[in-house]
């Protein structure tokens, strides 16, 4: 049996996930309210004022979205 959850995220969450793949030198995104619904998703943390990816939100990046598929298509 899976655990695994399926999260209909936002085309610009998707974005604020894949940037904070590889943050940049001052780790702030453009668009805090973006980072602050990861968090409540578990996604993100911050630390020390960083937002930083989880561990679920790394799977939920490598796993992707079947929406951004259909987009894509």
């Amino acid at each position: 049996m899976s655990n695994d959850v399926d999260f209909d995220l936002s085309s610009d969450q998707w974005e604020a996930l894949r940037t904070l793949r590889n943050p940049a030198s001052n780790g702030r995104l453009s668009k805090a309210y973006l980072v602050e619904g990861l968090v409540k998703l578990g996604l993100v943390v911050i630390n020390d004022g960083v937002p930083a990816m989880t561990p679920a939100g790394r799977k939920v990046l490598v796993r992707g979205s079947g929406r951004l598929l259909d987009v894509a298509a």
